[in-house]
């Protein structure tokens, strides 16, 4: 749903089977089948809809506090040399990320749909508020679907998802992580998919899930390119995205496929490239099949989903948004990896220099960013980063684990 146009790039993919490419398309079990068709059904209606594009333009203008700006860290680039990083702000959407995104247009489409109940997966927590907040909003019930570990871990969220009316109901079989998460919502979802509709939190599942997630999401990449231009009269040279899933990615990504720029997804090399260490789909996993859809995918010796780790709870998945591995093979957006000591050292750089706390998942893009200022500090160049979450979920366990960062401040 965008405030303009969808780039042709977009309006050619997926083809009518859910594929990009070679990924994506939608391997389920027969009871997901009819629900499925019915959402694209309605998707397919509702996307052509003016009172349904009004009616999002609305909440996105007064509810969700749309358009977030684009900030230039100034302090921060002139530390680093003379690249200039610009951060697209979507940690100032309601609800500190840009998960609200997508669920405000699936809570549209579940109310169009006349369903009661929204459920979903969260691994940072960040989709499970924004799912929470998208229920509240219109009057559905809610069930976010979360890993003991990430529970555990992500206490603030938590908290709200309770606050704001959801069931939070731990996963705790296997890693207790995303994956199970996702895993139960699905098991869930087929035991009643007439009353309730599955809000997945990214770009990734079965069809048509990528493609709704994309197209509620490139509305942050809309915003950006006409932003960045208005502020230094040019395209950036680079936009860069933390890449879990991958839907913060596709939605800034998605505002400049078709510009003569560089597009850089940075995945979690965690502690390193062994396998359960990292969750660097694109950079070590192969083709595989993981939640109904095909896609780069981390696998152990037997083709099963590998163990993974990230210190952002919000990447550790072993698979990866098809779109993504799509634009990798045809080479339009090149993929990188941040690990652990990177992002946490990006953390509280950008908290102390410029007075922002990101969320550990968007650290990845930023510690990227200064990665790239740092190795040619006389080249002048415009970098966008999109900051797609705020860290105050964060805080508790850095300040556990790292104190106050002290030792990584420039």
């Amino acid at each position: 749903m965008s405030q303009a146009y969808t780039p042709l790039s977009l309006s050619l993919t997926p083809d009518a089977a859910g594929f990009f490419g070679k990924y994506g398309g939608s391997f389920v079990p027969p009871a997901l089948e009819a629900p499925l068709a019915e959402v694209r059904r309605a998707y397919e209606v509702v996307s052509r809809s003016h009172d349904f594009i009004e009616e999002l333009r609305r909440i996105r203008r007064h509810f969700q506090g749309r358009p977030t700006p684009v900030y230039h860290a100034a302090r921060l680039s002139k530390k680093l040399g003379h690249t200039q990083i610009y951060l697209k702000r979507e940690d100032l959407n309601h609800t500190g990320a840009h998960k609200l995104n997508h669920c405000m247009g699936e809570g549209l489409l579940a109310r169009y749909m006349g369903k009661k109940k929204l459920i979903a997966e969260t691994g940072a927590g960040q989709h499970g508020v924004a799912l929470a907040t998208a229920a509240a909003y219109f009057g559905l019930e809610c069930d976010i679907y979360m890993g003991e570990v990430d529970i555990a871990k992500q206490a603030p969220n938590v908290a709200r998802m309770k606050i704001l009316g959801a069931r939070v109901i731990p996963a705790t079989h296997g890693l207790k992580t995303l994956k199970e998460a996702v895993d139960a919502a699905l098991t869930a979802y087929v035991q009643d998919p007439v009353n309730q509709i599955y809000c997945i939190g990214s770009v990734v599942g079965p069809h048509p899930f990528p493609m709704m997630v994309r197209d509620f999401q490139q509305v942050v990449g809309l915003e950006a390119r006409d932003q960045i231009i208005e502020m230094t009269g040019n395209l950036p040279d680079i936009v860069a995205a933390c890449v879990g899933g991958g839907s913060n990615a596709m939605g800034i990504f998605a505002g400049f496929l078709e510009d003569p720029i560089e597009l850089h997804g940075v995945e979690p090399l965690g502690r390193g490239p062994a396998i359960g260490d990292h969750s660097a789909s694109m950079t070590y996993g192969r083709e595989g099949i993981i939640h109904g859809f095909r896609c780069y995918l981390l696998q152990d010796d037997k083709g099963e989903p590998a163990p993974v780790h990230s210190i952002a709870s919000g990447l550790d998945y072993p698979g990866v948004g098809p779109e993504h591995c799509h634009l990798k093979d045809t080479g339009r957006v090149r993929y990188f990896t941040a690990s652990d000591q990177e992002t946490v050292e990006a953390f509280y750089v950008l908290s102390r220099n410029e007075g922002i706390i990101p969320a550990l998942e968007s650290s990845h893009a930023v510690a990227h960013a200064m990665r790239l200022a740092r190795s040619d500090p006389e080249q002048p160049r415009t970098i966008l980063v999109n900051l797609s979450g705020r860290g105050d979920k964060d805080m508790d366990y850095m300040i556990e684990h790292y104190g106050t960062g002290d030792k990584f401040l420039i």
